[in-house]
């Protein structure tokens, strides 16, 4: 069986880092599959998507290092769930109900007070065709809800029918049929719900498993029933614990937080966002994958807990600093040269700060400090006069990394000092900073007339 599994995010705001864990559990397990990935946009609420949302989610997955075999939106493919509503239509499994929700909802609290479970009741069944005349003529219109196949003969007396499937992240599960309500699949509008469109998109496109955050787990057994009523065998289904922040509440894509966009404004390393993603809440260790290839044999959707997993921002800062100070100079090139630092000092610079910053943009300024020297450098009147004395020991060139060991060696001989005393005047002299990158590996660098001249 050749795997084909498929993101479907809704345009209708930014993808923060809960909808990245789906994604990525999608794409990594095509990867250790030699399958594909598909990215659906279900923009078929037409009032809320936008385009420009789906565009952004492309490029944020692509900051990723995630590229879909396949992109399709769901406004193309109308047709296609027209088909499938007549389909059902015919075959009686698709019926016209013309309740309000206030009527619905005091159906339900009927329902309660009765210690019966708040399903709907399948009043609409029971109407003649003289009777949905009268409520058109009223001017109502009808939703349409699908007939779940929960009772032997008397669709006003359901059964308990089990829905069984082995869930790829959560093992085996069973969901009842008879416990829920036949679910609406078509609004007053004409308008599709979630479910239609995205079963008929699965059996149009193949997808062999669906993975997904496991606050689907109860749709899962209507969706099974409606692919079997459609004449397809469902695909297999995962599904994953969310994430949540550190305070405990839920991700949203319309509030913005965490948004994959602005971490990656941010200047935080796309693989500290998709390690974090993947790793957490898992029986994984969290850490720091340089490589979606790394993360791809670490990955196990098998792992992942039962319960939500928090999300602690500060850990991203963490992962990305590590990311940083292990990436090679190759990895790092043509982002540098984006900033402007290039030419043969440009690897050495990079093994030299890289361990000092958190973010690739901050060696723009170590690269302008090297060049140009500080802004400015506070020191009082008596280490302004003791750099001034030790600018006069500066060895000759040619300078290596012994060259900061030997030039202090003698500054300690000639005046005394010695410790914070030595090196901090020197420091703040040279680079206008209270700590940064081994002045050892800047000095040459920097060059003999660069330090002599801000000694002076």
């Amino acid at each position: 069986m050749s795997i084909t599994v498929r993101f479907a995010p809704s345009p209708t705001g930014q993808i923060h880092i809960g909808n990245t864990r789906t994604a990525l559990f999608n794409w990594l397990f095509a990867r250790q599959n030699n399958g594909r990935f598909v990215l659906r946009f279900d923009d078929t609420d037409q009032e809320r998507s936008r385009a420009e949302y789906a565009d952004q989610i492309e490029q944020d997955l692509a900051w990723l290092g995630i590229k879909p075999d396949l992109v399709l939106r769901q406004s193309d493919r109308f047709a296609l769930y027209e088909k499938a509503v007549e389909k059902l239509k015919e075959a009686g499994l698709l019926y016209p109900c013309y309740e309000t929700s206030e009527e619905l909802e005091r159906r339900r609290k009927i329902r309660l007070s009765r210690r019966l479970p708040p399903v709907y009741g399948r009043e609409a069944l029971k109407l003649t065709d003289e009777e949905r005349q009268a409520l058109e003529a009223e001017g109502r219109k009808p939703h349409w809800r699908f007939l779940l196949p929960n009772f032997e003969s008397d669709p006003f007396s359901p059964k308990r029918t089990e829905i069984h499937w082995d869930d790829v992240v959560r093992g085996p599960q069973t969901v009842d049929l008879a416990s829920m309500s036949d679910p609406v699949l078509v609004r007053e509008d004409g308008s599709f719900l979630y479910t239609l469109p995205s079963v008929v998109d699965d059996i149009d496109l193949g997808i062999t498993h669906v993975i997904r955050g496991d606050d689907h787990v109860t749709n899962t057994g209507a969706q099974i029933a409606l692919f079997r009523a459609l004449g397809a065998e469902p695909p297999f289904f995962g599904h994953h614990n969310l994430l949540t922040t550190a305070s405990g509440e839920g991700l949203s894509k319309r509030s913005g937080a965490l948004s994959v966009r602005s971490l990656r404004e941010d200047g935080v390393e796309p693989m500290a966002v998709a390690s974090l993603a993947v790793l957490i809440g898992t029986s994984a260790s969290v850490e720091a994958c340089p490589t979606m290839e790394a993360l791809a044999a670490r990955f196990d959707p098998a792992s992942s807990s039962k319960s939500a997993a928090k999300f602690d921002p500060a850990e991203l800062q963490v992962l990305s600093r590590s990311l940083l100070q292990s990436m090679p100079f190759e990895d790092a090139a043509s982002r540098l040269q984006a900033l402007g630092i290039s030419g043969e000092k440009a690897e050495p610079f990079w093994n030299a700060v890289r361990g000092n910053i958190e973010r690739v943009s901050e060696a723009q300024d170590w690269w302008s400090i090297i060049q140009n020297g500080p802004q400015s450098a506070e020191l009082s009147d008596e280490d302004q006069a003791f750099v001034r004395d030790a600018g006069k020991s500066l060895p000759a060139e040619p300078w290596d990394r012994e060259t900061w060991r030997s030039w202090t060696n003698a500054v300690k001989d000639a005046t005394g000092r010695k410790g914070k005393g030595l090196f901090h005047p020197l420091r703040m002299a040279i680079t206008g900073r209270n700590s940064g990158p081994e002045l050892a590996d800047l000095l040459p660098l920097i060059g003999r007339e660069r330090v002599l001249a801000r000694c002076s």
